[in-house]
């Protein structure tokens, strides 16, 4: 009998939690051993100055632990210049430009989010979850392609302080990956839990990141932050619910509107016509139209779904823009025998630059990410919740778990989920066909596609109906990694190639 599925981006990270559910260990379990491996093995898309969002429970009472970052600034003010600039990255094609420094560090989440999740669900003792992310961050790992690819990318950020420096590269500048001080936090979380962070990690983080050096933390902040358990939004699709992360994050908000939307029209958009892929840019461009009102409002608001609908039915043109953000997120999903179901997205954006380097720690820079600060950088209250695309998400057939997916990917996160999703409940298609289905993406009047497996016909309609359409040729780590679990027939997993996917079964 099979134990569990463990689907992520990285073989070590599967194998983390592999290890735990062969001993015994439920799915909550896994995924914080597989969590803590990520901070290793998936360094820098995630780490403990990062944040997340997580699915879990038994499939009648499955609930998002959100533990996304809060904006920082709460107590008495020091003005001070803040330590806020741009670096700009050089992609090939393309340069982007991303703002970092202290003052772009929001309060992380993901240290403590781990801990409620575990306090709530899981049955194996921390002391043996974190033993083969310790050991795996004191010996060092060989890290994968993907990763030198990503951490060449990121060098500019990454080599900004000399402890962020020291973290992914050695003394002649190559990159590494060894962490014996992440080695030493994850053992001392074990043994003390809340209170180290409470305590020395809060001091060090106001240390570095507060006021005084350039930084916005606050002790408050830290004082008061704490994960918060929200009802998943539901979208009821036939004997199916899709259960997924509510507002005040926007990502699974913006997933149940086009499914709402799929759903009122009598065909289901695939790639298998010219007609139906247009349709399927239209739905996107119908939810990239609703995303600027997906955490005032809720994009299920008539008012909202109304001017979608015109989009999608192109009686209204998306306006004008488009980003291109990296997506550094990864996502993990487990299912194990017992039915409990645990999905997590989690992300350290590109990082600040700066770190503590003490307990191996690189911290966010979420305050200095276009996408979540809409309204300008600096611009949100002190205390508010962040937005977050993130949306881990599972599906119940008749009530039971029948699928558990996620992804990284920044916008794209929106789009990778619900084509994954239409594809595998409205068509033929099974869950490995649609994870390796062409994707693309809308913001504003900017397509991005994938030529691969696109019939060339359906292409040819995309690029006389979206003028200037990007063409990303083969699959591409750009448009997400959705790892993903059915539970429909078996526990079967499928781990996206775009971004390192892994599947282990233990029997």
């Amino acid at each position: 009998m099979t134990a569990g599925v463990i689907a992520a981006g990285d073989a070590r990270t599967a194998e983390a939690g592999a290890e735990i559910l062969r001993a015994g260990g439920n799915a909550v379990d896994a995924i914080c051993a597989a969590s803590c491996m990520a901070f290793v093995a998936e360094a820098p898309l995630c780490g403990p100055g990062g944040s997340g969002v997580l699915l879990a429970g038994e499939a009648g009472q499955l609930q998002v632990l959100d533990f996304f970052a809060v904006v920082p600034g709460l107590g008495p003010k020091t003005p001070k210049p803040v330590d806020f600039h741009h670096v700009d990255i050089d992609f090939g094609p393309t340069t982007q430009r991303f703002h970092v420094g202290r003052a772009s560090a929001a309060v992380p989440g993901t240290l403590f989010g781990l801990l409620e999740a575990h306090r709530r669900y899981g049955r194996v003792p921390w002391t043996t979850l974190v033993q083969p992310a310790a050991a795996a961050a004191r010996r060092g790992l060989e890290p994968s392609d993907q990763l030198v690819f990503i951490v060449e990318l990121l060098r500019p950020i990454l080599e900004m302080g000399d402890g962020t420096r020291g973290l992914f590269f050695d003394a002649e500048g190559r990159p590494h990956f060894a962490n014996p001080a992440l080695a030493d936090l994850l053992e001392a979380l074990a043994r003390e839990g809340e209170p180290l962070l409470r305590g020395p990690i809060c001091q060090a983080l106001v240390r570095e990141f507060g006021p005084e050096n350039g930084g916005l933390l606050t002790t408050e902040d830290l004082e008061r932050y704490a994960p918060v358990w929200r009802e998943p939004l539901r979208v009821d699709l036939g004997d199916h619910a899709v259960l997924t992360n509510p507002p005040p994050s926007s990502g699974g908000s913006l997933v149940a509107l086009g499914l709402r939307l799929a759903a009122e029209r009598s065909s289901v958009p695939t790639w298998s016509s010219p007609e139906h892929a247009i349709e399927l840019a239209a739905l996107l461009a119908a939810v990239d139209h609703g995303k600027a009102n997906a955490t005032e409002v809720g994009p299920l608001d008539d008012a909202v779904l109304a001017t979608a609908r015109e989009v999608f039915a192109g009686k209204r043109r998306p306006g004008i823009g488009g980003g291109r953000e990296l997506g550094s997120t990864t996502h993990i999903s487990v299912l194990d025998a017992e039915g409990q179901v645990a999905a997590l997205t989690m992300s350290n954006g590109e990082g600040c630059g700066y770190s503590l380097p003490a307990y191996g720690m690189h911290i966010n820079n979420f305050l200095g990410e276009e996408d979540i600060n809409p309204a300008g950088f600096h611009q949100q209250t002190p205390g508010t919740w962040m937005t977050t695309m993130m949306a881990p998400t599972a599906v119940l057939h008749h009530g039971k778990p029948a699928l558990v997916l996620g992804t990284g990917g920044s916008n794209r996160i929106r789009s990778a989920l619900l084509l994954t999703l239409l594809h595998t409940l409205t068509s033929e298609r099974s869950l490995e066909q649609a994870v390796v289905a062409p994707r693309m993406h809308v913001e504003g009047s900017q397509l991005w596609y994938e030529r691969s497996g696109l019939p060339e016909a359906s292409e040819a309609a995309l690029r006389e109906a979206w003028p200037g359409a990007i063409d990303f040729g083969e699959r591409n780590m750009f448009f997400g990694g959705v790892h993903a679990i059915d539970g429909r027939h078996g526990l079967v997993g499928v781990g996206d190639g775009r971004r390192g996917g892994t599947v282990i079964e233990v029997q």
